[in-house]
């Protein structure tokens, strides 16, 4: 059957069945719905908007007996192009299932639905002095079905984790319509696989999650911001190591090179309040005991630090908007870095031990191959998870850049490989990794992957060609 043939019959089968505004079938209305923020993007045959587990129900099973093809998406504000609408395929959105349960305090979690904002979520939790520790810089867009799916990880996996840490229960509807409860939010249950843990992460491949129960944590009691400038890769290390033996806990390590601090400065007009320059930066959010014993000891591991030959200079915020500013430079790269040219990103991942090793190689592969583009090296060194921005420079073209990209690609993979990494730390695979998961994933892997995609959707129609084909 043609497509214009089957979205007429699809049309006909909803009609009377869901409501109309549900529906958007103009190529106007449906435009900005076919891709995410890695500036890809398709048209949609048609986008739902549905309000309801049911009717996510009722979309998916009739777009299974008519063999059409599926993409879920939410606040699209993925790096890896795996909302990005390729071959025409429906678009099932679900922002507009956003409701979020009141808190339970004695188990200490939260019942939402997928659309639900990160950043909602933080401060309907927070009324209760709880805290769904998911920390990312997209947080006031993105939303919890694309965090789950995904599995994101965000400034404070040093501290919390990754997203499948904080996820006790699901609900998610088959492609065939089915609706199955996963766990249902029990701490304990020790009753065969584990089926939550097949979800997040999956890219929405295998089902679509229209409800969650998220675990929580108590908010840190007394969070605080440190800011340095290093000489060197070497010197983050360093720094690292002594972090880590400090009077604290610490929630998040955030590093960046002078020239994504760059860019912050003169595209998005935010300073640095050091007095010193470095080559690269650490921001440091940490959590310190209550009592003024802790903020002692802080000041006299801070003096220490400050004393050090790998250290050029530092600073402790001293208000809540000193502290924000100093966040304000990290969050800024991303943003930044769009504004200055055309870009191409890579979300790497290497043992926290290697990342300086690795860095060095891949900022002098990516030197020896004379690109008409230039390196921003930034991202999360306390867990190992560096990104690296491949920026066109200002005389270069597209066609040229693109060219370069793969060029370098073909030889930063390999690297990730020797450097036992993987190819993607948080981002996704989506559309734009496939090609190297196997770098990754050894074919034993790869065999249980298709294998698990034929067990939940033996028609190939949710999400198809993201992860792998």
């Amino acid at each position: 059957m043609e497509l214009k043939a089957k979205k007429e019959q699809l049309l006909k089968i909803l009609q009377g069945k869901i409501p109309e505004d549900v529906t958007l079938s103009t190529v106007e209305d449906c435009a900005p719905y076919g891709g995410d923020w890695t500036r890809l993007s398709g048209n949609p045959l048609l986008v739902f908007l549905p309000k309801s587990t049911e009717q996510v129900a009722l979309i998916l099973k009739s777009c299974n007996d008519l063999k059409i093809p599926v993409i879920p998406s939410g606040g699209r504000t993925g790096l890896s192009g795996g909302a990005v609408v390729t071959q025409s395929e429906v678009v099932l959105n679900l922002s507009r299932m956003n409701r979020i349960s009141p808190v339970d305090i004695l188990g200490r979690t939260v019942r939402v639905q997928s659309g639900a904002v990160t950043e909602v979520v933080h401060e309907h939790c927070a009324k209760e002095g709880l805290f769904w520790p998911i920390d990312l810089a997209s947080k006031g867009t993105s939303e919890v079905g694309g965090n789950l799916s995904t599995n994101a990880g965000g400034v404070r996996v040093i501290r919390y984790g990754m997203v499948r840490k904080w996820v006790s229960g699901l609900q998610i509807v088959m492609m065939n319509g089915n609706v199955i409860e996963l766990n249902r939010g029990l701490e304990k249950n020790n009753t065969g696989y584990d089926l939550i843990q097949l979800m997040v992460g999956a890219e929405g491949t295998l089902a679509v999650i229209t409800e969650a129960t998220l675990k929580l944590v108590r908010l840190p009691q007394k969070e605080q911001a440190l800011f340095f400038a290093l000489s060197s890769l070497e010197s983050i290390r360093k720094l690292f190591e002594k972090a880590r033996r400090g009077p604290f806990e610490i929630l998040a390590f955030e590093f960046f090179s002078q020239r994504c601090l760059t860019a912050v400065e003169t595209k998005l007009n935010r300073r640095s309040k050091l007095e010193s320059a470095g080559e690269f930066y650490v921001l440091m959010e940490i959590e310190l005991g209550l009592g003024q014993e802790s903020q002692v000891l802080l000041e006299q591991w801070l003096e220490e630090v400050l004393e050090a030959d790998f250290v050029k200079d530092g600073l402790l915020a001293q208000s809540s908007v000193e502290r924000r500013e100093i966040w304000g430079l990290r969050e800024g790269i991303t943003e930044s870095i769009a504004l200055t040219s055309e870009v191409r990103k890579y979300d790497t991942s290497v043992a926290v031990s290697n990342t300086v090793g690795f860095l060095k190689e891949a900022e002098a592969l990516f030197g020896s191959m004379k690109l008409g583009a230039d390196l921003y090296v930034f991202g999360h060194f306390g867990d190992g998870s560096p990104h690296l921005n491949v920026v066109k420079q200002d005389t270069g073209d597209h066609k040229t850049f693109m060219e370069d990209c793969d060029r370098f690609e073909k030889e930063l993979y390999p690297l990730i490989k020797k450097w036992g990494g993987s190819a993607s730390s948080e981002h996704g695979v989506g559309l734009l990794k496939k090609s190297w998961v196997e770098m990754s994933r050894s074919p034993e892997e790869m065999a249980l992957f298709r294998a698990i995609k034929a067990a939940f959707d033996p028609n190939h129609l949710l999400n198809p060609g993201k992860i792998f084909d």
